[in-house]
């Protein structure tokens, strides 16, 4: 089926057929885009950049769990992206060093992520849309879980925003304030599980770090507030979407690398933009 868009111009009418994939993968990375942008904001002001990576490489566990039990992806995605993101923030919390942690947990989940899905029949094929995405196959019913999602995320972040910033900006602040930084912690904990649940269709496994960091990035370019940078990020990141399944169809590039293609061209024009502005 085709959607129909008619342009009327100086020179006529045009009409548009717009495939109905397409609309649907790119209002699945608009929709994305409202998740990533004020959450990785957070993530680039708390330098969870490998925080983030190691969630998204659990969600490859969390695919073969999902197949070799008979649950939907999404479930066994958020299920496995919980739990590293708990485990992690409890293990940070008793001392243990980050870095290390980090890296052995999320190789370790990815590893055997990948061990797992060899032993699914007829899913070798599909390891790839695993691990940079599918954009172009998502269904109307991808598109409500990722939409469900992303709104919960923005939701979340809304509604805790004054409180997060404060335990982002100083911890001793935010106790003299009567904020616990290990709630606002877990509360950003659970959002980055949510969003990489929400991520895997659209950019896959190895690229959800990518759009939660790159468009923030490129927002603090530019921005002079947080708000302004949350807001920029979240534009920047439907702008990559779009920009990147544009070039995906036009030279027949994977999309979901396209579209973080599309948003490190994004970031080293504000990078520009904002040395000149000095």
């Amino acid at each position: 089926m085709t959607a129909m868009t008619t342009i009327t111009t100086t020179t006529g009418t045009t009409t548009i057929m717009l495939d109905d994939f397409l609309i649907r993968a790119a209002l699945a990375g608009i929709g994305l885009s409202l998740a990533t942008g004020p959450l990785g904001s957070f993530v680039v002001w708390r330098r969870m950049a490998y925080f983030g990576d190691a969630t998204a490489h659990a969600a490859v566990l969390g695919v073969a769990l999902a197949l070799m039990s008979g649950l939907p992806i999404g479930v066994g995605t958020l299920a496995v992206a919980l739990a590293m993101a708990l485990t992690v923030s409890t293990l940070a919390a008793k001392g243990w060093a980050m870095d290390t942690t980090l890296g052995v947990m999320a190789h370790a989940a990815l590893a055997f992520g990948l061990v797992a899905i060899s032993f699914v029949p007829g899913v070798r094929s599909d390891l790839q849309s695993f691990l940079f995405g599918d954009i172009l196959a998502v269904t109307p019913r991808d598109l409500a879980f990722i939409w469900g999602g992303a709104a919960l995320v923005a939701g979340l972040l809304v509604w805790r925003w004054q409180a997060l910033l404060t335990a982002t900006l100083n911890e001793d602040l935010a106790h003299a304030s009567g904020l616990n930084p290990d709630r606002e912690r877990l509360v950003l904990t659970l959002a980055l599980a949510v969003v990489v649940a929400v991520a895997l269709k659209v950019v896959g496994a190895l690229l959800i770090a990518a759009m939660l960091i790159i468009p923030a990035a490129a927002a603090r370019a530019l921005a002079r507030t947080p708000e302004a940078m949350a807001a920029g990020a979240t534009a920047i990141g439907a702008a990559a979407a779009l920009a990147g399944l544009g070039l995906s169809m036009w030279q027949d590039t994977p999309a979901g690398p396209s579209i973080v293609t599309a948003a490190a061209g994004a970031f080293a024009l504000a990078a520009a933009i904002g040395r000149l502005r000095g």
